[in-house]
This record gives C-alpha cells, structure tokens and sequence, in this order.
C-alpha cells in the first residue's frame, strides 16, 4: 500500500473546512482530481469512508468526524514546530497566504505587496479576494487585509495610514440631464448605480453629516456585484455610482465626472493588516509585518 504523507491528511482536514473537494482543491493549489485521489488513498488505508458524498454535498461521515477532531489539533502542532524551525531563518522564503477584499487589495498592490517581491524575491504572494469576511486561521491564511472596525478582536492589527473616502459621482451630461441632487434622499429621485453584496444583499449608499449616520437604498438601470464595474457605467451618463475616491480621482481632476455631496461623505475607517499573534513567525511573516509597519507610518501623512 501507499504510503502516507502530511499533505494526505491535510487533504482531509482541507474538505472537512470546506464541505467542498473544489473550495479545498483552491486552498491547497492543487487539482480537484488530485485532492480525491489522496482523500481516497487515506480512505483506503483506513478501511473507512471519511466523508457522505453526494452530487450536490459532501459532509463527514461519523469516522470522518472523529478522525478530524484527532488530526486537526496535531496538524496544527506539526505546523508549529514547522514555523518555529521557519523563524530562524535568515532570508524570508516560502508562501505568504493573505485575504482581502477586490478594493483593499488595489489599494496595497503598489505600496506594499510589490514591493515586498522586490524587497524579498524569494517569497510567494499568495492573495485572495472575496467580499465576505472569513476567519483567517481557519481558512488557512497567513494575514488579512479590512478595514478597522472589521478586524476582529482576537487579531493583531496594523494601519495602513490614512483613511479613504466614498464618493458620489456622475457625468457632466448625467447632471445636465437630470440635475443636481443637493441632500442624500434626492437620490431617490435619481438613476443610481445598485451593489450586491457578496451575501446577495443589496448595498445601501452609506452617509453621515454631524454625527449622524444615514443609509439611502437607492434605485436605478442596473445592479452590479463589484463595486469597481461603476466608472465605467457612470462615465457613460447612465447613472450615479458610488465608489472610493481613489478609483475615480483622475477623472474628477480632468472633468470626467462631478463629485456632489461631499460634505455627506466623511473619510472610511483606516484599511488593516491583521494576524494571529504567533510564537514562532516565519522571517517571510516578520519582514511583511515590519515593511507594513513601514508603510503604515509613512501612510498617515499621504493616502494609499
């Protein structure tokens, strides 16, 4: 019989987080294929199903359940003495895993994640992005990248300096066409550019003047799930978006689009490197945190 290795096992314990052979095949870089093959090379060799599958689901069967429970816990132990061999090295090296969301990871392409790769070109960027926050450890990554308020509580957090702005935005014709609105609920009388959010719920265009917060569920032609899409449309004179200023600076600066209501639209919460606090950091670990550390102080006197 075959013999056995870790990535057999971390196999297991990637499908058992997932409940999906695609979402954990994604994880672990490797083939749908490949990753059944191992889960059935472990089956065999115990001589038990792990996991029910159906054409529609997989979940642990009753041996797999408790074969997780015992392996999970000495994974997570080889994994450690791994980093902690990992942390004396003298050159970072290897694969550093971090989760963002589509916007957040715009906005620390330049500034931070290529020049790590110039910095340490030994190193592996690994960034995933997706709207849903997700528990970092559990899904496998090293870092995560939100916005203050979202970084849970448990992690340790780092700036990236200073914060962001939303802004409201149309086409010279759009306003020639149909007006200026002058207050947030006249947008309800406007075409406005709709966002799904990654959980299918619509996005409410988010305001706030003296303290006060206001949400504005907005109406229009169109409903888009990447935020990002907006320019585009609105430049045509379709309809009103609602982006972050950095997306759209350069249009607002050669007349392309009209920025309105801006006294309605304060700076967003300051965007966030976060971790799990570590005992035994890899050097590729210990020299992101400090180049973010780096940029984070330089940040709080020029935007991302």
């Amino acid at each position: 019989m075959a013999r056995l290795g870790l990535h057999d096992l971390e196999a297991v314990v990637a499908v058992a987080r997932r409940s999906s052979f695609r979402g954990a095949a994604l994880d672990l870089g490797m083939s749908t294929t490949a990753l059944s093959n191992a889960v059935g090379k472990l089956e065999a060799h115990l001589g038990v199903r792990l996991f029910n599958r159906t054409t529609r689901s997989v979940s642990l069967s009753d041996a797999g359940r408790l074969f997780v429970e015992n392996v999970g816990p000495a994974l997570q132990d080889i994994h450690g003495a791994m980093d902690a061999a990992r942390s004396k090295q003298a050159n970072p090296t290897g694969t550093l895993r971090i989760n963002s969301y589509a916007t957040a990871a715009r906005e620390i392409l330049s500034p931070l994640l290529l020049e790590f790769i110039r910095r340490y070109p030994q190193v592996h960027i690994d960034l995933v992005t997706e709207g849903r926050l997700l528990d970092i450890v559990a899904e496998g990554f090293d870092l995560g990248v939100r916005r203050a308020t979202l970084v849970p509580s448990d992690m340790i957090a780092i700036s990236l300096g200073r914060p962001q702005r939303n802004v409201v935005i149309g086409s010279p014709d759009y306003f020639k066409s149909h007006g200026t609105p002058s207050t947030p609920t006249d947008l309800l009388q406007h075409r406005c550019i709709r966002i799904r959010l990654p959980n299918g719920a619509l996005f409410r265009w988010r305001f706030e003047k003296d303290g006060e917060p206001l949400l504005i569920d907005v109406n229009g032609p169109m409903t888009l799930d990447e935020a990002s899409l907006s320019r585009g449309t609105v430049l045509e004179g379709v309809a009103l978006g609602y982006v972050m200023e950095r997306d759209v600076r350069e249009d607002i600066e050669a007349g392309r689009l009209i920025s309105v209501l801006k006294e309605w639209l304060p700076p967003t919460d300051e965007l966030c490197i976060y971790y799990p606090g570590r005992r035994n950091p890899s050097a590729a670990h210990r020299a992101f945190v400090e180049l973010a550390r780096e940029l984070g102080s330089k940040g709080r006197n020029t935007a991302l």
